[in-house]
């Protein structure tokens, strides 16, 4: 059964309709990605899966539930949770502070998510007291990341880690994702760097004005000389 499942979902913004219908499935233990322009919708997709934008019509269902027409709050405390695009760190609270509040619907003690976030991310250990926004772009996707680990999440989707950082730290992050993969976490990805993506992705679907245009296997896509030439800046041989 598949962890994330999303039937013929549409989605209007006043007027102006950003998805048409769209279906796919994220199956347990996967690496899935979604590549597209911008304004393709994929930034839509997660944050209505992640209840904040609202369903004109279709359904979403996670871990067997349907969730669509849930609140927020509902669909992390079942452990899907998101690392939203432009990090939002809160800028003048410190980085523990930042994480307790990603523990926020948690009622027990929190102390070994705290020390597994700064395993992950030693930088952040080390400006534990540190408020947010001093810290640099990639410390804040580090922070980012690790606030919604803080819910244990099952599935976990990212909209574009790698948005405004150096090669270097994208690489680092890149490396986090497969770490979380590994340690059993789901992962849904949107993010502009579509070679990154597609190397890692276990399954990738291409969105197109708010339509899925074409899917198939991380390798098989990067692959792909239509692909190539519109997402990736080579070519078609």
């Amino acid at each position: 059964m598949s962890l994330l499942k999303v039937m013929d979902l549409k989605v209007s913004y006043g007027g102006i309709e950003a998805l048409k219908g769209i279906s796919f499935a994220v199956e347990k233990g996967q690496i899935v990605t979604l590549i597209g322009a911008n304004g393709a919708g994929k930034s839509t997709t997660l944050r209505t899966i992640s209840g904040l934008v609202p369903v004109k019509s279709g359904t979403i269902t996670y871990d067997g539930n349907v969730i669509s027409g849930q609140q927020p709050q509902q669909i992390v405390a079942q452990g899907l949770c998101m690392v939203p695009e432009g990090r939002r760190v809160f800028p003048n609270l410190t980085v523990y502070e930042n994480l307790r509040i990603g523990a926020y619907l948690r009622k027990d003690d929190i102390t070994a998510d705290v020390d597994h976030v700064y395993n992950l991310f030693p930088r952040l250990k080390e400006r534990h007291w540190q408020l947010a926004g001093t810290l640099s772009g990639g410390e804040q996707q580090m922070l980012a990341v690790g606030r919604a680990l803080m819910m244990r999440p099952k599935l976990l989707m990212m909209d574009e880690p790698s948005l405004g950082l150096a090669p270097l730290v994208i690489k680092s992050i890149f490396e986090i994702i497969q770490t979380l993969h590994e340690e059993g976490i789901t992962i849904l990805l949107v993010e502009q760097n579509a070679n990154a993506a597609l190397r890692i992705a276990d399954y990738a679907f291409v969105l197109e004005t708010g339509m899925l245009d074409v899917q198939g296997t991380g390798h098989d896509l990067l692959n792909d000389p239509a692909i190539k030439a519109a997402y990736l800046g080579e070519s078609k041989k």
